[in-house]
């Protein structure tokens, strides 16, 4: 799941900080950018964990230009950060779908061209930008 970032740029004598507005308390600092960068996916990971194991639902992103709007962030640069969320889901479960043969090949060409898990990981990114997009 791609989350956009907020990036307030550091110098030689402030951290570069980023935030992750749309995961609760993902709030980060690192002498470079890059050493930013690494900690915000450190605790998007953490604070995405810790919603799971409350039982609270993991929060869809929003859009850069919505986050945009908000005067907080006003002057702040804007990345994404890319953040597989399918460990916090809950346990997987086995569904049976049918789709065309034709679908099918196309998925599967998909999958092994990409480097893909499986099917089943495809099917469910593909849900889930469909249903954070909805």
């Amino acid at each position: 799941m791609q989350y956009p970032i907020a990036i307030e740029w550091g110098d030689d004598q402030y951290a570069t900080g980023i935030v992750i507005p749309d995961i609760p308390g993902a709030i980060t600092a690192g002498d470079t950018t890059e050493q930013a960068y690494q900690l915000a996916v450190e605790v998007a990971h953490i604070q995405l964990e810790e919603l799971a194991n409350e039982g609270k639902d993991i929060p869809m992103p929003r859009s850069i230009a919505e986050h945009r709007k908000n005067p907080e962030f006003e002057g702040w640069g804007w990345g994404i950060i890319d953040i597989d969320v399918t460990p916090y889901l809950g346990k997987t479960e086995k569904v049976n779908v049918t789709l065309p043969g034709h679908i099918i090949r196309q998925i599967d060409n998909y999958v092994t061209a990409h480097g893909i898990k499986s099917r089943s990981a495809f099917l469910a990114n593909a849900a889930l930008e469909k249903l954070t997009h909805a």
